[in-house]
């Protein structure tokens, strides 16, 4: 049985969405992933098209880059829920130039008050140096704190290297028979 909430943190290809994507199937539920990514340039046409190839058929994808509420509510029991990737909502959220914290208050709500399982994917951005422009650096902020939001509301903190689980907080739960 998957906690209400999972948080799986990573650097760039880490490994941590295949990761989660297998955590999810393990469950035994009806598996729906909730994508933030948007393909801006051909480079992250290929990168969503290698990713939804890789994932294969036993996905339902629902695709939300910003408004991530409206598909919380719409999982119920039975179901898995796989954010890919916190990081690119954000990013969509500041690019937008929509309030990041407001944001981040209203994703919490809806992760509280969603019925399924979710298990979120975000990157570990605050191990490299320190930007040279002011949005990277503002960027940089609002993931850290909105990770720390997540860790804090989550029952499970996973952190992924070279595709290796190493937990920071609760137990992965076992594969479901």
């Amino acid at each position: 049985m998957l906690p209400k909430l999972t948080l799986v943190l990573g650097g760039a290809a880490s490994g941590k969405t295949a990761w989660a994507e297998r955590l999810v199937l393990r469950s035994k539920s009806e598996a729906v992933y909730l994508a933030t990514a948007q393909a801006w340039d051909q480079e992250m046409q290929d990168k969503i098209d290698r990713h939804r190839a890789a994932r294969g058929d036993g996905w339902h994808t629902v695709e939300a880059p910003l408004d991530l509420a409206p598909a919380l509510r719409g999982t119920g029991k039975g179901q898995a829920m796989l954010l890919d990737c916190a990081t690119l909502w954000l990013s969509n959220i500041i690019l937008a130039e929509r309030d990041p914290e407001a944001q981040t208050d209203g994703l919490l709500d809806a992760l509280a008050l969603c019925q399924a399982p979710v298990v979120v994917v975000s990157n570990e951005v605050g191990a490299g140096i320190v930007p040279d422009n002011a949005l990277a650096r503002r960027f940089r902020q609002a993931q850290g704190e909105l990770n720390q939001r997540l860790a804090a509301q989550a029952e499970l903190v996973v952190a992924v290297m070279a595709g290796l689980p190493l937990v920071l907080k609760g137990q992965i739960p076992e594969p479901q028979q």
